[in-house]
């Protein structure tokens, strides 16, 4: 049977190693590495799947199982078709297996080998997650990346404990690959685990690139930890990962952590950043953040981005987008989002471009400087 999900490597960049490569999915082609904006529940916030393809070019969109499957309930969405028909998006999805947000609610869930006991965030109903029943949410809406049921522990966990939940997450995945039963659809990845414990993580990587996923991803970073423990265990990880499969770092999205992924050779992001800094009026740009709600951009005739190509910087300058935030107008927040996200977007592109051309590092250190990153960072 032809699997969902292959990965083809392109070139190989001779400054740092990074990957350029494209992943072949059943709703199209992904140039990689890639940004994946996030639409958790079925939508990015405030934004068309129209304004996503033509505007910011996003290429693959993530959506959450955990709240699709509280609201509106994976059976509905199925009934409507899977995801790309309820949302009307005909380009690649991924779907998380609603891990992280179950182990966010710590005081409402109960954990045992069978899954995770936990009660809505909603309205405290309780619900069961079992690597079986994440399995049935994720081929109910159909996405065409799907993840396997793990534990996200927190940053400062115990070697013992850390070590239990990894070896739990890696039984888990075996669970998810034998209920697993839409293989040439959807591609199914395996989350490698072991907190801040170099040796831990060598064990998952070992144990589940046995259990031959069609891609993997890191889990557990990006959850709090210091930028040193953050870079120490990317580094040290993906190099475990298969060269012949996608890799997927979970929840990163600031500029200078998907630099340092693609360095380390991982291909896809994914981050709630773009749009929910947005929401608080904050905007993203090749000199560093812009708080567009202060009183210096009352009368800034300028754009948001002398250099972004996006529909905000073609059309409308700080001073207007300050008095939409100001007043809080919806289209204030869908400005700053369509920016926010285009330049996460545009700025793998042009990621992709010095893979090609061989000079990632130097490209590093340019960006670094004019957005007011040391190279210490």
């Amino acid at each position: 049977m032809s699997q969902a999900i292959t990965y083809e490597l392109l070139h190989e960049c001779k400054q740092t190693g990074a990957r350029r490569g494209v992943i072949h999915t059943p709703h199209g082609d992904i140039q990689t590495p890639v940004f994946m904006p996030v639409g958790t529940q079925a939508t990015v916030k405030s934004m068309t799947p129209e304004e996503l393809k033509e505007e910011v070019k996003a290429e693959i969109i993530l959506s959450n199982t955990y709240h699709l499957y509280l609201r509106p309930g994976h059976e509905l969405v199925k009934e409507a078709g899977g995801l790309h028909k309820f949302m009307n998006w005909d380009r690649p999805i991924l779907t998380d297996c609603g891990g992280f947000q179950v182990f966010s609610l710590s005081d409402l869930r109960t954990i045992s080998e069978d899954g995770v006991e936990f009660k809505s965030h909603l309205d405290g109903s309780k619900h069961f997650f079992s690597p079986e029943k994440v399995m049935e949410i994720e081929e109910a809406l159909g996405a065409d990346i799907i993840m396997s049921f793990d534990e996200c522990v927190e940053p400062n966990a115990t070697y013992e404990y850390t070590k239990q939940s990894m070896e739990r997450t890696t039984r888990w995945a075996e669970r998810c690959k034998k209920a697993h039963t839409t293989t040439d659809k959807q591609g199914l990845f395996g989350i490698i685990q072991g907190g801040f414990f170099e040796d831990l993580r060598k064990i998952s990587a070992k144990d589940l690139i046995n259990l031959d996923f069609p891609g993997y991803a890191i889990g557990g970073i990006s959850v709090g930890e210091s930028k040193e423990d953050f870079l120490r265990i990317l580094r040290y990880t993906a190099p475990l990962m298969p060269e012949n499969k996608p890799r997927y770092l979970m929840g990163v999205g600031t500029p200078d952590y998907l630099i340092e992924a693609a360095i380390s050779g991982i291909d896809m992001c994914d981050c709630v950043l773009p749009t929910r800094i947005a929401r608080n009026g904050t905007a993203l740009t090749s000199h560093g953040k812009v708080v567009i709600r202060n009183a210096t951009y009352e009368r800034d005739w300028g754009k948001l981005d002398d250099e972004c190509d996006c529909y905000t910087c073609k059309n409308y300058t700080r001073a207007y987008i300050r008095h939409l935030i100001k007043t809080n107008e919806i289209l204030g927040v869908r400005l700053l989002s369509i920016h926010n996200l285009r330049f996460l977007v545009r700025l793998m592109e042009q990621v992709r471009q010095a893979i090609e051309e061989d000079r990632l590092l130097d490209f590093k250190n340019e960006f670094y400087k004019k957005y007011g990153y040391t190279t210490k960072d």
